[in-house]
């Protein structure tokens, strides 16, 4: 006779439950084997005796202070002046000699003396005259002035031969002053030609060669006169 199996007794069928309870009794041990704490036994350290630790004496040291400063000397004794009479003879006169000749001589230099510049005037109560003017009417000086002024520069100017190969033209401004003797001084220009440096000492010098004008009068005292006036260079 073959024996007969119970399905009831089948372990086969609760693989999986053993299964899942083995998971759950290992991972039990796991958690019990992380969480076990062990503690090594501390022996006694004993007690701190105060006798074992000696007091560190400090020795006493005593400064030694530095002598007081001598006392100052006593002031010298002060000179007693005897007044005697004119007529009473001086005994022990001190002799003065001349030491003239052993000090140094110190020389004071004298302060140059400063002399004030005359000032320059564009306007005066009497304008320098251009000679020959002043033979004129007094309303009639001045014009005849700036007329003979341009007359003598237009008649004296030359133009440049470099200028007018050149074809450069232009109009210079010149500055002079006319003194208090009426000579013509202190002539510059004041605006010149671009690329004209030839005119520009041209205009110079025909100013320069002005004659001698009468000087101009401010408050009855002859006055220095300033003058700007423009030279022309065209070419026909």
């Amino acid at each position: 006779m073959e024996p007969k199996k119970s399905p009831k007794v089948n372990l086969e069928k609760k693989r999986g439950l053993f299964f899942q309870i083995g998971l759950v009794i290992t991972l039990g041990v796991v958690l019990a084997a992380f969480n076990y704490r062990s503690y090594e036994e501390v022996s006694d350290l004993g007690t701190l005796a105060a006798a074992d630790i000696e007091d560190e004496i400090i020795p006493i040291t005593m400064q030694n202070t530095p002598p007081p400063p001598p006392p100052p000397p006593p002031p010298p004794p002060q000179e007693i002046l005897e007044i005697v009479e004119d007529d009473k003879e001086i005994e022990n006169e001190a002799e003065i000699q001349d030491s003239e000749a052993d000090m140094d001589t110190e020389i004071f230099e004298q302060p140059e003396e400063v002399i004030e510049e005359a000032e320059i005037f564009m306007i005066v109560e009497n304008m320098p005259l251009y000679p020959g003017c002043e033979n004129k009417p007094k309303s009639e000086r001045d014009a005849c002035t700036q007329l003979e002024l341009q007359r003598f520069i237009a008649n004296n100017t030359v133009y440049p031969p470099m200028a007018k190969d050149a074809g450069i033209t232009g109009r210079v401004f010149i500055t002079f002053v006319i003194d208090q003797k009426g000579k013509v001084s202190d002539v510059a220009v004041l605006k010149g030609v671009a690329g004209g440096k030839a005119l520009d000492k041209e205009a110079v010098r025909v100013v320069e060669a002005l004659p001698t004008f009468t000087p101009g009068e401010q408050r009855g005292k002859k006055a220095k006169v300033r003058y700007n006036i423009p030279v022309n260079f065209t070419l026909r």
